[in-house]
């Protein structure tokens, strides 16, 4: 007797099973669907729980953050928020573009990933199916929301005094953005590559973190490039997040379902992590290579020429916006149309609900982009302005310092602990990846203990990220020590505790948290006199590494316990 294995009897009904409609069923027209005219009120109560539940979930991500740092501006540091109406717009754009935006992901964009997941192993070789992975990977990074934070960033920097720094982000932010695609590009192959072949997730963190770290020590020999370092580190935590995440994930699992190989329970852990490494090399190997290309009496002739240069009218606002908002989702949307019409021969199922979603998706990319201008920036960057007030004298705060210059600091660090761990804790990823975490690990991991685990990591790290551009730290001294540490608690951990620490640092890089934070650091750092602002995000995502891991440990030797003791009191019993 032949023996069959599950895999293939599921695969056989998932690509052999015929789905017939309702219509098909009903051989007479007046017994299938029928269109019936509705007035608008009916259509406004059917839509109004529907919206008023999205209105509400953006308004959980975003608010919480607003509302504390406008009070922490009012009440400890007595400054009114300047343009307050403008913010607050900028701010109920942010929420309606990213409802709009997740919507449209859900209806038009994950359709895509889902079928190009599922049906590209079955028609196309191994080859082809990771040169797609590689491109979609370049593709959903500039689909990503918080991406514009980073080409924004660029604004702030001194070209006398950051020279390679302020060229990245001036004159090529978009070599800049294409090589951080590139980097995930690769981490979706190697995680499709691990998918298939069941490799380990520990080889492959080490292969990537330590020549990561040679490239930042190499970094820190050259006064020109060591601004770049915290660019390099914190362009890693922009890339995992709700476009590049689900997409990427739904390619990789359904390629490894079709390939009928992969762990299942831990299908979708390391890709957020390898998504995360590799755009940090290529940024610093990209550093390399317009250090050695480029002398900076280029940069600073082509630094005055710009700022002389009217602007063309596509370069200001709203324009720039809008323009910004098309060009993120439509080359994507073309590139996997072309993938799904003339590679794989194939169709989407409900194509006018599909289209719907990609408007849904430009719409609320551009409103989303508004509101990063108008919004996330203004507040952050006037936030991380006012904070030195705290401790030290500036302009904008007459009476500055407002406290003695050790308890300015202590409640400097401890707003920015309270900013991290308040806006972890809210983030609905780290829910969802607690409630997969628990069911996993059978319980023994709960769900509320890596919660508390990663907003602890991510306080503690936005804390000391903080520190570092107030007291003009190295941030290369900061990251190298940790991420060493990191690689050695890496050694002691078992698989699938490894697996849920590093992609940890993933789910606390939202698309308000990313534009908040990285705003509020540029501010600081210029208030403060500081070259550059970076650091904060890098820090913030090896934190909850770091503290997953030991948190992994202690329920590791918890649980031995727990054995040995079992076992003794069983050997008791039987002795007695």
């Amino acid at each position: 007797m032949k023996k069959v294995s599950f895999h293939d009897i599921v695969q056989h009904e998932r690509f052999n099973t015929k789905v017939i409609t309702y219509n098909e069923l009903t051989h007479s027209p007046e017994a299938a669907y029928q269109k019936f005219q509705i007035k608008p009120v009916d259509a406004y109560r059917l839509l109004r729980p529907y919206l008023q539940s999205k209105v509400f979930e953006q308004l959980k991500a975003v608010m919480p953050l607003t509302i504390y740092l406008a009070l922490f501006q009012i009440l400890i540091l007595r400054q009114p928020v300047a343009d307050a109406s403008i913010i607050l717009g900028g701010m109920l754009a942010v929420i309606f573009g990213l409802m709009f935006f997740m919507e449209g992901l859900r209806l038009g964009l994950m359709p895509f990933g889902e079928v190009i997941g599922n049906k590209l192993p079955q028609k196309s070789t191994l080859p082809v199916v990771l040169l797609i992975a590689f491109l979609l990977g370049i593709g959903v990074t500039f689909a990503e929301p918080a991406i514009g934070a980073l080409k924004a960033a660029g604004a702030n920097v001194d070209p006398k005094s950051a020279p390679y720094l302020y060229a990245l982000l001036n004159h090529w932010p978009g070599m800049l953005v294409l090589v951080v695609g590139g980097g995930v590009g690769l981490a979706a192959v190697l995680g499709t590559l691990r998918f298939i072949y069941d490799w380990s997730l520990k080889p492959l963190i080490f292969l990537t973190v330590i020549p990561t770290l040679l490239i930042t020590l190499y970094s820190m020999q050259h006064p020109e490039l060591v601004h770049l370092i915290g660019l390099a580190w914190d362009s890693g935590a922009v890339t995992t997040g709700p476009v590049t995440v689900p997409l990427v994930l739904a390619l990789g699992i359904g390629i490894a379902s079709a390939a009928g190989s992969g762990n299942q329970s831990l299908s979708g852990f390391g890709i957020v992590t390898l998504a995360s490494l590799f755009p940090i090399m290529g940024v610093q190997l990209l550093a390399l290579y317009i250090h050695s290309t480029v002398s900076v009496a280029e940069i600073e002739a082509l630094s005055h020429f710009m700022n002389k240069a009217p602007a063309f009218w596509y370069e200001t606002t709203p324009y720039v916006e809008i323009i910004a908002g098309i060009r993120a989702i439509v080359p994507l949307v073309l590139f996997l149309g072309l993938v799904l019409v003339f590679l794989l021969r194939d169709r989407l199922q409900n194509a006018q609900v599909v289209m719907l979603g990609l408007a849904f998706s430009v719409v609320g990319m551009i409103i989303f982009n508004l509101g990063l201008t108008y919004g996330l920036a203004k507040l952050g960057g006037q936030a991380g302005e006012m904070i030195p007030g705290a401790f030290t004298g500036i302009e904008s705060i007459k009476e500055s310092p407002l406290y003695w210059f050790s308890m300015g600091i202590a409640i400097t660090v401890l707003f920015a602990f309270a900013l991290g761990f308040g806006a972890t804790l809210a983030e609905p990823a780290l829910n969802a990846l607690g409630m997969t975490v628990e069911r996993l690990t059978n319980g023994a991991f709960k769900k509320q203990t890596l919660m508390m685990a990663v907003s602890l990591g991510v306080g503690i790290g936005i804390a000391v990220g903080v520190s570092k551009i107030i007291f003009d730290w190295s941030l290369a001294w900061l990251l190298i020590p940790a991420y060493l540490f990191a690689l050695v608690l890496t050694v002691l951990s078992s698989e699938e505790f490894v697996n849920v620490a590093w992609d940890s640092a993933g789910v606390t890089t939202g698309p308000v948290t990313v534009p908040l934070v990285l705003a509020m650091g540029l501010g600081l750092g210029q208030a403060v006199g500081v070259v550059e602002g970076f650091g904060i995000l890098s820090m913030a995502s090896i934190g909850p590494i770091i503290t997953v891991l030991l948190t992994g440990l202690w329920i590791k030797l918890r649980c031995m316990r727990q054995e040995k003791a079992a076992l003794k009191t069983a050997m008791d019993a039987k002795e007695s």
